[in-house]
């Protein structure tokens, strides 16, 4: 097949032989000669290509952090080829076989070019395949993943209170001396008396809880908080929590919805838990759909079967839409711990405290401080129905549920 390079060279042609039919009628005849050795050229120029021997493969990183670039490194050894490939959305090329992932979801490479030219770059062979290969973005926890482990290593291990319910994880410890700074219910009365000193009882820090960690995917969480769509920040987030809770012996489970279900990791536990969920988080979809509460958290309810500690990220437009999220909610209460996570939402706190310059600007404030005020309605509602809230910073958000999950996991 010709390069560009011979088509540029028949391109020539055109003009020249436009010329020639103004100053020499007869002349035009050799433009067309010009062509036909053009063709010559590229024909003798491809015989002499190498071709495209061997198999067409292509190394490319199986997953890859958003905001890194992916390179494509053509797998075909002693062979001076132009490569091409078509990839798809969330990569987005920068320079030939050179990507960069922009936002979270599976790129797929979906058919392979590759063009052995001829000496002269007139001429070249060229062969295409179609491929499937896959490409996951994950997201890049990387920032904060440091922060998390080390509060995790300074939390405590071991319990010393009293631990007003028996269950699964609270088992007695030992019998310890009554120091200062102990809570006085830890105190064993009958041990005490019998010994003559007061004795304290320690009991083990609980193991082996189930976290869920559900992230709403729908039309509302696609939209961005501070740049970055709530969904992304809602899985790195949710990927935090995962890693201190393997860390601190739970286990941990990925569960995604809109208007169905659309990821569920299954509990995991282990060493080698947290990449699968790393994994699942990359089918994590930005959705255009309402969300279904009542049939997700319902089927998830159905899929569990312990009492665990379901953290949901989510988002809510108004009080009306919330009505079935609260009636979803109060249903999956009566089995399970429930913690809401939700993100100050800034662009609307920006309006409210603006101070207004034109008639444009009290009416946005006006806007926004009744939204403010219906979101809080919200979650006080949440609230009075038993269910734990966090209000966050998009960027502090990952580092205050961490904090949250420590010390509920210490609680009976």
């Amino acid at each position: 097949m010709p390069t560009p390079r011979a088509a540029m060279l028949a391109l020539v042609a055109a003009p020249a032989a436009l010329a020639l039919g103004v100053v020499a009628p007869g002349g035009w005849a050799i433009a067309v000669l010009w062509a036909l050795g053009v063709a010559l050229m590229v024909l003798i120029d491809g015989m002499l290509a190498s071709g495209v021997r061997g198999p067409l493969e292509v190394a490319v990183p199986g997953a890859v952090p958003v905001g890194t670039e992916v390179q494509i490194r053509p797998q075909i050894a002693g062979a001076k080829l132009d490569f091409a490939a078509d990839v798809s959305d969330p990569l987005v090329e920068e320079s030939p076989l050179c990507y960069r992932a922009v936002r979270r979801g599976t790129a797929r490479i979906g058919r392979l070019w590759a063009r052995a030219r001829g000496p002269l770059g007139l001429g070249a062979w060229q062969r295409a395949r179609t491929a499937d290969i896959a490409v996951r973005v994950t997201p890049d926890i990387a920032g904060v993943r440091e922060a998390a482990m080390r509060q995790h290593l300074t939390a405590p291990q071991f319990g010393q209170r009293m631990r007003v319910e028996a269950g699964e994880g609270q088992e007695f410890q030992a019998l310890t001396g009554f120091q200062p700074g102990m809570a006085r219910r830890t105190i064993d009365w009958k041990a005490s008396a019998r010994h003559l000193s007061l004795l304290a009882r320690e009991y083990r820090t609980e193991r082996d809880n189930p976290i869920v960690l559900a992230v709403d995917c729908g039309r509302s969480m696609a939209e961005p908080v501070d740049g970055v769509p709530r969904v992304d920040r809602a899985v790195s987030a949710a990927l935090l929590a995962a890693f201190v809770a393997l860390k601190s012996g739970d286990r941990a489970r990925l569960f995604a919805f809109d208007a169905r279900p659309r990821v569920d990791s299954g509990s995991l536990g282990g060493g080698s838990a947290f990449a699968r969920l790393h994994a699942h988080a990359a089918d994590i979809d930005y959705g255009s759909d309402e969300t279904n509460f009542t049939l997700a958290l319902t089927l998830l309810d159905q899929r569990l079967d312990r009492r665990s500690l379901i953290v949901l990220f989510t988002e809510f437009p108004d009080p009306t839409a919330a009505e079935l999220m609260l009636a979803a909610a109060g249903r999956l209460l009566r089995r399970h711990r429930l913690l809401f996570m939700l993100f100050h939402d800034t662009e609307l706190m920006q309006f409210a405290d603006a101070r207004p310059a034109s008639a444009d600007d009290v009416t946005r404030a006006n806007v926004a401080h009744g939204l403010l005020r219906e979101r809080r309605i919200v979650v006080e509602r949440l609230k009075r129905q038993g269910i734990d809230v966090i209000e966050a910073a998009p960027d502090a958000a990952p580092l205050a549920l961490v904090e949250r999950y420590l010390s509920l996991r210490e609680r009976p």
